[in-house]
């Protein structure tokens, strides 16, 4: 009986030193550390890389007036089929826009040499961030962007004094009228927002050239019921207590409550808010496909190489997997016939 005693105590203490360690090493990591910003607050735990920095400007087709405010244009973005054609189409978008300092925090643990490439074509000043979510949630459907926008918010901050501040996504479209806008904003400046929610737009509505109220088709107990798209912050009203929560939906009010904004300080934007200068389009995902493709079997057929190589570049821009066991078994068409390998094509 004696002996059974013994080994229950020292079961019953290995079990609490287990459980003192575990508590120790996750609070370590940081998995135990909260957010004091409401019950659906997510634990921290990230390790943000920073990838590149360029503050020179080498395009020459645009007037960088230096009486301009630098426009700070800040990028979420994660790794999808999608994520190349996006972010090429608002680098050509950005590429008109003087004065501006493109910032792309990406959603992966790594440094993307494939976004690095796309920020160099541009010619713009950058910073390339690595932002990865708390990998507890990795799969889950938090939401996206929050650890990305918290990278760059911190660069910010470390980085910068003077500026202005935007959020702009990667399925974001925007009118270049915006950056003439936004570029005058004193603390925080606010627009309407296209192809938002039930009623088709998110706007501030204005009254005698302030802002009264909210026009958004989910209220959702927020104080500023606006789109991460639908406002400007210049860096001298970006306080030292700005923070952006994990809770869906509410990022950008409890980003805005964090600065201390009250109604009157809002700066109304586009003829009163009247004009939609930018939208939030959505791309269509696309579901990555698995091609069954043995690249090993055009070794040593030099006139094949050109197709070869685009299959590489299919699979280096994450828009399809070649495989040489597994997937879609694919075709080559010629005269309208089908061929399963490239022998018609001889």
């Amino acid at each position: 009986m004696q002996s059974i005693r013994i080994a229950k105590k020292t079961l019953a203490m290995a079990v609490v030193l287990s459980i003192i360690w575990f508590l120790f090493f996750w609070s370590h990591i940081g998995i135990l550390s909260f957010e004091n910003v409401g019950s659906k607050a997510i634990p921290l735990a990230v390790k943000n890389k920073l990838c590149s920095v360029n503050y020179a400007d080498y395009r020459s087709n645009v007037n960088n007036n230096n009486t301009l405010k630098m426009i700070y244009y800040v990028t979420p973005t994660y790794p999808r089929p999608e994520q190349v054609p996006e972010l090429t189409r608002l680098a050509h978008t950005l590429m008109h826009v003087p004065r501006i300092h493109w910032i792309i925090a990406d959603d992966q643990p790594l440094c993307s040499d494939v976004v690095l490439n796309i920020l160099r074509r541009t010619n713009l000043p950058f910073t390339h961030i690595s932002s990865p979510k708390p990998f507890l949630y990795k799969g889950t459907n938090f939401p996206r962007g929050v650890s990305n926008r918290r990278a760059a918010v911190a660069w910010l901050q470390e980085n910068v004094s003077d500026g202005i501040l935007y959020f702009g996504d990667d399925d974001n479209t925007v009118d270049l009228e915006l950056f003439d806008e936004i570029r005058n904003t004193k603390k925080v400046s606010m627009f309407p927002v296209g192809l938002i929610g039930g009623y088709g737009v998110s706007s501030p509505v204005v009254k005698n050239g302030k802002v009264a109220g909210f026009f958004d088709s989910w209220p959702g107990s927020r104080t500023f019921p606006v789109d991460m798209a639908g406002f400007a912050v210049n860096m001298k009203f970006l306080k030292p207590s700005a923070s952006m929560p994990y809770i869906a939906g509410h990022e950008e009010d409890k980003f805005l409550v964090s600065l201390d904004l009250k109604m009157e300080d809002i700066e109304p934007l586009a003829d009163n808010c009247t004009k939609i200068l930018v939208w939030h389009t959505k791309t269509a995902k696309y579901k990555k496909p698995t091609v069954k493709i043995n690249l090993k079997q055009f070794d040593g057929e030099p006139k094949f190489q050109n197709f070869v190589n685009l299959l590489k570049e299919t699979s280096r821009l994450g828009m399809a997997s070649i495989e040489s066991n597994n997937g879609t078994k694919p075709y080559i068409i010629r005269d309208r016939k089908s061929y399963e390998t490239l022998t018609g094509l001889q």
